[in-house]
């Protein structure tokens, strides 16, 4: 197999940022993908839905802007989903205001200080119980970070721990409640999501397929690996692998892509990020290529999200074609995911 068309597909994660930074991304996820579930993690947190909507406008501008300067139709068509950032004072009201007039898609849990821009994010998951019973009600999905974030629980263990501690008793709770665990990163979770409703589901990116923590402190400490979740061990990658490549409709693709300028990654205080967006179809083809899985890609990267979301899948395709595709060191001053190495699949069309 030279090539492999598949039908055009969606990325259900992904952050594009805002101001310069979006102008500099946003191309490269619209090139690829179709629609894209877009973070609400700005400065401020887009809690409304004029705020949505505001932001849903300058990501389609700067993907215009760039097919202007480019000469390119790549992504002419591209459609951003935009979501809530969850906050204990967020009105449920607004929320299914939004969700009804189609500017909200979903709404973003994410527990106080997990990950970049978090700080606003919920510290009592009783005290958003009427914003919970109402994403149940309309059928709006909630996705979680799924992390715990006490002090005393090892970094490595806070995914497992929020399963047991918060994630299971979310769902017994609220059992119509659709769920999406996102950029999970080990066994307990694929085992979790595999045996639980239907109304449960998982996205994984293609940095925790390809690495596992040890890439963290290769030949140094590597802060462009560095993200949240946090790469595990080597025994949860291939849980990943095993679930990503299975068929099952339970999970789905979803970068994380999230870029940060190179004085934020090399901080005393490293941001937590990959930025994967400009070769994120070519990496996760190595990824199913590798487990002999390639007749399964289209169903993870275009099928099963939209099918869970309720969304019509794409009418087009994309292209990827067998061929060796050096990957820069830097794209627009960021550096991508793979940088220097060279993958063996390129996206042709």
């Amino acid at each position: 197999m030279n090539t492999l068309t598949i039908r055009r597909p969606d990325d259900w994660h992904v952050h594009l940022r805002d101001g310069a930074l979006l102008q500099a991304v946003a191309a490269a996820t619209a090139r690829q993908f179709a629609r894209a579930i877009v973070m609400p993690n700005l400065r401020p947190p887009v809690t409304t839905t004029a705020a949505a909507r505001a932001y849903r406008d300058r990501i389609v501008a700067a993907v215009h802007q760039d097919n202007q300067d480019s000469g390119s139709t790549a992504g002419a068509e591209f459609r951003p989903l935009m979501t809530a950032y969850l906050t204990e004072t967020i009105d449920p009201a607004d929320l299914e205001l939004g969700h009804r007039e189609g500017v909200f898609t979903a709404v973003k849990l994410y527990p106080a200080g997990a990950t970049t821009n978090s700080d606003a994010g919920v510290r009592d998951l009783g005290a958003i119980t009427p914003v919970l019973e109402t994403l149940e009600r309309i059928g709006m999905p909630l996705l979680i970070h799924g992390e715990v974030t006490d002090a005393e629980i090892d970094i490595f263990d806070r995914e497992a721990v929020f399963i047991e501690r918060v994630l299971a008793p979310l769902l017994q709770r609220h059992p119509g409640l659709k769920v999406v665990l996102e950029h999970i990163t080990t066994s307990d979770a694929t085992d979790f999501v595999r045996t639980g409703p239907a109304n449960l589901a998982a996205t994984i990116t293609p940095h925790h397929l390809h690495i596992n923590r040890n890439a963290l402190f290769a030949g140094g400490l590597r802060p462009d690996l560095y993200c949240l979740p946090v790469a595990k061990r080597e025994l949860h990658r291939l849980a990943l692998r095993a679930a990503a490549t299975s068929g099952s409709p339970k999970f789905f693709l979803g970068t994380d892509s999230a870029p940060h300028p190179r004085e934020a990654k090399e901080s005393a205080c490293g941001c937590a990020g990959i930025y994967n967006a400009p070769y994120a179809l070519e990496s996760y083809a190595a990824v199913f290529e590798a487990e002999n899985a390639l007749d399964k890609l289209e169903a993870f990267a275009s099928e099963h999200g939209p099918r869970f979301y309720g969304l019509p899948l794409n009418d087009g395709t994309v292209t990827l074609a067998r061929r060796p595709t050096p990957v820069p060191e830097r794209i627009a001053g960021l550096v991508p995911f793979h940088a220097g190495e060279t993958l063996g699949w390129q996206l042709v069309t």
